[in-house]
């Protein structure tokens, strides 16, 4: 079978700069990926990846697009609000306007299918509510790659589900905000997974809905992550999970620490790929050991 390394970006809002930084850090050590699989900020991040390129001036490309993001207000921080005028339909078609007119502008046009994008091979994970699984784009050559990132992506209260025939879509870390398993789908056989979700232990009191919302989230995200991680074991497939945890809070929906997130992604994946070199030693360095071992 022949290899191929798949880059897994997960879901987690703004969280998603520290992933621009930890890609830097693995193309300057030589990681190339043959497929790109995202989630929610992961979706936009891959997409923009797989359709100028993975290279160092496509980094460069997608920190300016997260500065842009910036002054967006894309997930605005009146996440109450929005859920109430949700509960009495009347939501607020601000924020799934601005987040589409942001990839729009950002080069994911209208018509562009995955079979059009010239470089990495590129797989999209949405959540389907009606069947209750993943909604895989980019299995499909012809998928539009714009919708693909718009389900991945609608998160309420922000974002309203998308309904499309008989699916209703919303965004895919519902299903598997760290897509391991997607990725295996796909054919991946060794993943490098960047995952964004927020390490910050709340405390055993969780009051208000706010807080009782992202303890739910992660909740979910962590029971994912250990079946999706057990079933690349089961299968042999090897996977380095970074677990890309910024020592300030920060919250899915702010981003006015986008700079310091990218930078810190940067320096932690830098330190993990050091990790993984001492795991691992050169080839003189394993049969030095294995003569030291017969000795």
């Amino acid at each position: 079978m022949k290899k191929q390394l798949a880059f897994v970006l997960g879901g987690g809002g703004a969280r998603g700069a520290m992933q621009v930084g930890a890609l830097r850090a693995l193309l300057e050590a030589g990681y190339q990926p043959d497929l790109l699989v995202g989630t929610s900020a992961g979706a936009i991040n891959a997409a923009f990846l797989a359709l100028r390129g993975v290279n160092l001036q496509c980094i460069d490309e997608l920190e300016q697009s997260w500065r842009d993001a910036v002054k967006a207000n894309l997930f605005p921080p009146n996440y109450l609000w929005l859920t109430v005028r949700s509960l009495f339909r009347r939501p607020d078609f601000y924020t799934s306007h601005a987040l589409r007119e942001f990839v729009l502008a950002h080069g994911v046009e209208a018509h562009l299918t995955f079979g059009d994008l010239p470089h990495t091979r590129l797989l999209l994970v949405a959540a389907d509510l009606i069947c209750g699984c993943p909604a895989l784009y980019g299995l499909d050559p012809s998928d539009s790659v714009l919708e693909g990132v718009m389900a991945s992506t609608a998160l309420p209260p922000w974002v309203a589900p998308i309904q499309k025939g008989d699916k209703l879509l919303m965004d895919g870390g519902v299903v598997s905000n760290v897509p391991i398993e997607p990725a295996m789908a796909a054919g991946a056989t060794e993943i490098i997974a960047l995952d964004v979700t927020d390490p910050f232990n709340q405390g055993t009191v969780v009051q208000g809905f706010g807080p009782f919302l992202t303890r739910l989230l992660a909740t979910v995200d962590h029971r994912q992550l250990d079946l999706e991680l057990a079933l690349a074991a089961e299968r042999r497939i090897p996977v380095r999970h970074i677990h890309l945890k910024s020592d300030l809070p920060a919250p899915m929906w702010d981003f006015s620490r986008t700079e310091y997130l990218i930078q810190f992604g940067y320096v932690q994946t830098q330190e993990m790929i050091q990790s993984w070199q001492v795991e691992r030693p050169s080839g003189l360095r394993a049969w030095l050991s294995k003569l030291t071992k017969k000795a």
